[in-house]
């Protein structure tokens, strides 16, 4: 009996049946045993930043069960029906924004969270609204993009990044900036366009560094220069994460003996700073095989792109493959000292559950236009 009424509930309703068929079916291969080699590492990882603590540990492995529920149900959803929620996304997404002004939870002199009975970051949440949105906008447009429209796309990312940069967050800001020039980008905009932005972003930067840039963001920007002229105030992360990630050499000195990490000279070592705990116990080896994963996802978030079915498919996939490993490169580069710390996580194994979610959710989307082939199979 219950087998006849899912049949007919199939038959009266094709899309969803697509789904029941597909929540039977694996994951994209490639994505999902990367996410987990990454995960698996992270909990090792996390465990011994956090001091040999089980506290962050749980609440990690609770946000990831939760990220893989909400993974296997949006990756069984074609990409068509999950366009329909772009637009709703972003609009929650702003308006939680504006809550972060009006009632948003300081921490660290940044105002970024906001407490709904759970605390979340309205920043992460545009993390995914937005290019699921720009590319939302291109696809009802698709055929008859005219200069207005790539105007209009950039209006849809400028209002978010506006509200971001408030709070004040230039390090996301900049990341959820890329992520729509990436759908731009990858929708079909000229490169001569492009070549102009360029030159006119460049003119721009003395202009930008006199009134744009907050003390504090100069100061950044200065300390990677030389670090070690305030060794003990702005330049104190960069020195400590160096030492660390140089200190582990080539073989590192072995999980939970990283002394510059029991010592806790590492700041934000859960967080922000994880790569330089890695780093320092798992040495160059470990970090090649961590940038060997994050190049898999990279390549294979790529392919997806390449062989999607619609320009919505496609330019998300590419935007959110690239924007991922914008994320891996900005976090190990800030660690690392060749580029200005800033507040960025490194994807899938720094504490956080709003980052956590949201990197999954970014995963399941590449996973379900990976799947846009068999789910237009099943339609048809």
């Amino acid at each position: 009996m219950s087998e006849y009424s899912d049949k007919q509930g199939a038959a009266g309703n094709p899309a969803w049946a697509a789904v029941i068929r597909h929540l039977r079916q694996p994951f994209d291969s490639w994505l999902f045993f990367s996410m987990l080699a990454v995960y698996i590492m992270s909990l090792f990882l996390l465990y011994s930043a956090d001091g040999q603590e089980f506290g962050q540990l749980e609440n990690k492995t609770l946000h990831t069960v939760l990220g893989f529920v909400i993974l296997w149900i949006v990756a069984a959803v074609p990409p068509h029906q999950i366009a329909k929620f772009a637009l709703p996304v972003y609009l929650v997404g702003v308006l939680l924004l504006v809550g972060v002004e009006v009632a948003g939870v300081t921490v660290n002199g940044s105002t970024r969270w906001i407490d709904l009975g759970i605390r979340i970051q309205p920043s992460e949440i545009m993390k995914i609204g937005l290019p699921m949105t720009v590319a939302w906008y291109f696809q009802r447009y698709e055929g008859r993009l005219r200069r207005h429209h790539y105007l209009a796309a950039i209006l849809l990312v400028a209002v978010p990044v506006a509200l971001i940069l408030k709070q004040p967050d230039l390090g996301t800001a900049i990341l959820i900036t890329a992520s729509g020039l990436f759908v731009i980008f990858f929708a079909g905009l000229s490169w001569k366009v492009i070549f102009a932005a360029a030159a006119a972003f460049v003119a721009a930067l003395p202009l930008l560094w006199n009134y744009g840039l907050h003390d504090y963001q100069k100061t950044r920007v200065l300390t990677l220069l030389d670090p070690t002229k305030d060794p003990l105030g702005s330049g104190y992360h960069i020195i400590q994460s160096m030492i660390a990630i140089g200190s582990g050499g080539v073989w590192g000195k072995g999980w939970l003996n990283g002394t510059q990490t029991h010592l806790d000279y590492i700041p934000e070592a859960t967080t922000d700073f994880i790569f330089a705990v890695y780093g320092e116990e798992f040495g160059l080896i470990g970090n090649i095989l961590l940038l060997s994963v994050y190049l898999v996802i990279l390549g294979r978030g790529l392919y997806i792109a390449a062989r999607a079915q619609s320009l919505y498919s496609r330019a998300l996939a590419a935007s959110l493959t690239m924007t991922f490993f914008c994320y891996a490169f900005v976090n190990m580069g800030m660690v690392s000292g060749i580029l200005p710390v800033v507040g960025v996580p490194l994807p899938l194994v720094s504490y956080g559950g709003t980052a956590t979610i949201s990197i999954m959710m970014v995963l399941a989307l590449l996973m379900g236009i990976a799947n846009e082939r068999k789910f237009n199979k099943g339609n048809g």
